[in-house]
């Protein structure tokens, strides 16, 4: 299994990105995948949950980013999306993607003990 983040950057306060998570080597449709951020002298925090359903993806996400960040995924390109709109400095962190099988659990912990990208840096700041 093979993730690789990126589209991270520097960005002014209420501006966007648009991160993405190549995704390789698995079912990618029997995943659940996630995003997770970390900033320095700071425990990982779970940013947003993406998991298939019979008809549509369900999507959950933190509080702190509730209305601004949207998670979604191409499955034809097998390609995970984070658009983060409205950043704010607390924004400032390392954003990692990860994915479990959905037979594991798609809860933040579960999908945690899954496989993990390398990361993409976001830095918000005028």
């Amino acid at each position: 299994v093979h993730l690789v983040e990126s589209g991270g950057g520097w960005v002014q306060p209420g501006g966007s990105l648009r991160l993405s998570c190549a995704a390789s080597g698995y079912r990618y449709y029997n995943y659940c995948m996630a995003w997770f951020r970390q900033s320095p002298g700071e425990e990982r925090e779970w940013v947003a949950t993406i998991r298939p359903d019979r008809t549509n993806d369900i999507t959950s996400y933190a509080d702190s980013v509730k209305g601004r960040f949207t998670i979604s995924k191409d499955n034809a390109k097998h390609i995970l999306y984070l658009q983060m709109d409205s950043l704010k400095p607390e924004d400032t962190a390392m954003y990692f993607c990860a994915a479990r099988g959905m037979v594991l659990g798609c809860s933040p912990d579960a999908i945690a003990d899954g496989y993990w990208g390398q990361g993409t840096q976001v830095t918000v700041s005028s």
